[in-house]
């Protein structure tokens, strides 16, 4: 199932995106949240979701070449494919018998975010390895694999250092942006960049990151061991990398976010298509921690144009850390 998929589809050089674990987001602003009073909710939007959804949906905005690969179940996994149609950009569903799942996102007028995600349904051992088999099968067209987001219970916690190891063979690059122990096992195949926020960075490494030297410390640490390129993503304070061409601070300017969710993978995405556009890696981070921070400052799960990124891209400092 999917929209332009298959062999008479010419990819080029694309960025492949596989979200195992998709969802609808279901995202409500209201005019307040907190706790034992009422607020109201002002608007409902629901679409198609996951890490790598978000990925491909920003690559696909910036006019870049995507392909995304996703598991699609039960009613939840047709109205995704629905809203998937939608974006415009080519994609390919295993149908899996388990029912898609739901997320559900409140925001309010003062930025205040509550997100609350289901784990997903357990695949069968014949579903995973459809997937691997799809992944493998369109690697042969992509110059970069993004495995992106959760995996679900039953799932083994190795299937990304499996994928990561099978794109090497192939002379894919890979980006990693997950969580827990399939991360802990994907770092062991030394994947090409990987992206974590602070709260997973703090879960990998078992320790707080509050402060500037703390942010050092977890970047030189997760990068000793094994990935190429560390990103740290660290919010309204924009990202620390690390990378064979040095460390570098990216600082993004002061905004009213108000709904950081999606930021992150947005700041992957906008990292890959600068790199695919040949930029120099100080610049790729500029426009990725650019990218990031006009998501955030977005209504609801929504992503930017490239007109809205470049603006903020103009005020984005990066500096070379001694």
């Amino acid at each position: 199932m999917g929209v332009d998929a298959g062999s008479g589809y010419t990819y080029g050089s694309v960025i492949l995106t596989l979200t195992i674990n998709p969802a609808i987001d279901r995202t409500m602003m209201v005019d307040k949240l907190v706790f034992e009073d009422r607020g109201y909710i002002l608007s409902r939007t629901e679409a198609a979701g996951g890490r790598g959804i978000n990925a491909s949906h920003v690559i696909h905005s910036f006019g870049g070449k995507t392909l995304a690969l996703l598991t699609s179940g039960g009613e939840v996994g047709k109205r995704m494919e629905v809203s998937l149609a939608r974006m415009g950009f080519p994609y390919e569903a295993v149908p899996v018998a388990a029912e898609g799942r739901v997320n559900l996102t409140i925001s309010d007028q003062q930025g205040l975010t509550a997100k609350m995600n289901e784990r997903g349904a357990p695949l069968s051992a014949a579903e995973v390895a459809a997937v691997r088999k799809l992944v493998e099968a369109r690697l042969k067209k992509a110059s970069w694999l993004m495995l992106c987001g959760s995996i679900q219970p039953g799932v083994p916690p190795d299937i990304y250092a499996d994928l990561i190891q099978i794109a090497k063979a192939g002379g894919v690059k890979t980006l990693l942006d997950t969580d827990g122990e399939a991360l802990l096992r994907a770092l062991e195949t030394k994947p090409t960049v990987i992206t974590p926020n602070q709260p997973e960075a703090e879960r990998l490494l078992g320790r707080a990151i509050l402060t500037r030297t703390q942010s050092l410390e977890a970047v030189a640490r997760i990068h000793a061991m094994g990935p190429e390129t560390v990103i740290l993503s660290l919010g309204s304070r924009g990202a620390l990398a690390s990378s064979a061409e040095g460390v570098f601070e990216v600082l993004p300017p002061r905004v009213d976010a108000l709904c950081p969710i999606g930021a992150g993978d947005a700041m992957a995405a906008a990292f890959l298509w600068a790199l695919e556009k040949k930029k120099p890696f100080p610049d790729a981070l500029r426009w990725a921690v650019a990218t990031g921070t006009a998501t955030a400052i977005l209504p609801g799960t929504s992503f930017p144009s490239l007109d809205q990124a470049k603006a903020i891209y103009k005020n984005v400092e990066v500096r070379p850390v001694s």
